[in-house]
């Protein structure tokens, strides 16, 4: 596995700091995390430039900006548990998993968390925990989390994510309907209840309930 050529990754980080994304940490990720493992067939060449590219199963590999924007605003420490809805690719637990201790990551398309979890064992992620489920109603079971991270638009942050996060915690998720433009926002959860901040207009997939049927 070569991965990117030196001029190539530093268009690419030059990219993502032009574009508002200046945590070290989230960049050193960024550097460290191959988007080309994650980009496969005819747009494997454009794996580096700044910009969504689609995937299996009607889906998309978000652009590199945005995923450093909300991995940003996820304001993560190294102690933390993070809940990703919407595995995709995998690109954004890639890069959560260098920032974090733990990643539980669950998409209703089981191809794209096998495509996902082969991903993870090239670059010998061992800290991902991927599963397909219905993301709407998070992982009761590993509950609760210091952080979740949606990556589908939802019309409101829904309700179970909220309940699974803990006190203190953050969640990014955009909202909107999924035909216009959506918000991205953080929510941060006090003992008083929730506080809701807005960062940036995007456009995401929907949030969708029940499984998907792969193909």
């Amino acid at each position: 596995m070569t991965g990117p050529e030196p001029e190539t990754k530093m268009q690419f980080l030059f990219a993502l700091r032009s574009r508002g994304v200046t945590d070290k940490r989230v960049l050193q990720a960024m550097e460290e995390i191959d988007r080309g493992v994650f980009v496969r067939g005819i747009f494997a060449n454009r794996s580096y430039e700044d910009m969504p590219l689609p995937i299996a199963c009607g889906q998309t590999i978000s652009q590199p900006s945005v995923v450093g924007l909300m991995t940003q605003a996820l304001q993560l420490s190294p102690r933390d548990k993070v809940l990703e809805v919407g595995t995709g690719s995998g690109y954004q637990a890639a890069i959560l998993s260098r920032l974090v201790r733990r990643v539980y990551t669950v998409d209703r398309h089981a191809r794209l968390v096998l495509e996902a979890s082969e991903a993870f064992a090239t670059l010998n992620l061992t800290n991902i925990t991927a599963m397909t489920a219905d993301g709407s109603f998070g992982l009761p079971e590993q509950a609760p989390f210091d952080r979740i991270i949606v990556t589908a638009a939802a019309e409101d942050p829904p309700g179970p994510l909220l309940a699974q996060l803990k006190i203190d915690g953050i969640m990014v998720v955009p909202v909107g309907q999924s035909d216009a433009v959506q918000t991205l926002i953080r929510v941060h959860r006090t003992e008083a209840g929730y506080d809701y901040e807005e960062i940036r207009p995007v456009r995401f997939v929907p949030l969708l309930e029940g499984l998907g049927k792969d193909g």
